[in-house]
């Protein structure tokens, strides 16, 4: 992957994965670690993250940048502007990871449901194996339509839609240790 100049340098965790950078993410990772630190809704929060973001700007001359060298820099800054109280709680997942229902389905290839669910099921149990939080899975209609290899959305596609989002809810909650980890799972 490249990242062009005037965007921001990939994030890669220690398993070789990349993400892009997103704010959103960063904000609520601090945001989190300062309510946990006992300053809830801190007002910082939203300048350490633009700060941390101009700081990713300015090294878009690199196209990747180590997630815990991004963590170390978020660390260093709470250090610096004098709440270091607040970096034993900065303990960041990854940014949100948003996976395409319909490119799965395409590898499946039309009409090949037992493929589809095999390849998400894999899928959602990567994600789980480097630790992801958030997750977001999109385009479930199209991937739907082309599963079933309809143009026009039917009674048949309602039942796979639901079953789609049954089979997820399954996976989750069954590969998910309660007391280890909570992952977010939005389905649109």
């Amino acid at each position: 992957m490249v990242a062009f100049k005037e965007e921001f340098p990939y994030l890669r965790t220690d398993s070789g994965q990349l993400f892009e950078f997103n704010r959103d993410w960063l904000q609520a990772a601090i945001g989190r670690a300062a309510d946990e630190a006992g300053y809830p809704r801190w007002w910082l929060t939203d300048h350490v993250t633009e700060s941390i973001a101009f700081y990713l700007h300015l090294r878009n001359d690199e196209s990747v940048v180590a997630f815990s060298q991004l963590s170390q820099t978020v660390r260093y800054v709470l250090k610096a502007i004098g709440y270091k109280e607040i970096v034993p709680f900065f303990a960041p997942a990854p940014p949100p990871i948003s996976i395409s229902l319909l490119d799965i389905a395409y590898h499946a290839g039309a009409g090949y449901e037992l493929a589809f669910f095999d390849l998400l099921e894999k899928r959602i149990n990567s994600l789980i194996e480097i630790g992801a939080d958030n997750l977001q899975l999109c385009s479930l209609q199209p991937c739907v339509k082309h599963l079933r290899g309809v143009k026009t959305w039917t009674r048949a596609c309602d039942a796979l839609r639901e079953e789609i989002v049954c089979f997820v809810r399954e996976r989750l909650t069954s590969a998910m240790d309660p007391t280890v980890a909570r992952l977010d799972c939005s389905l649109r």
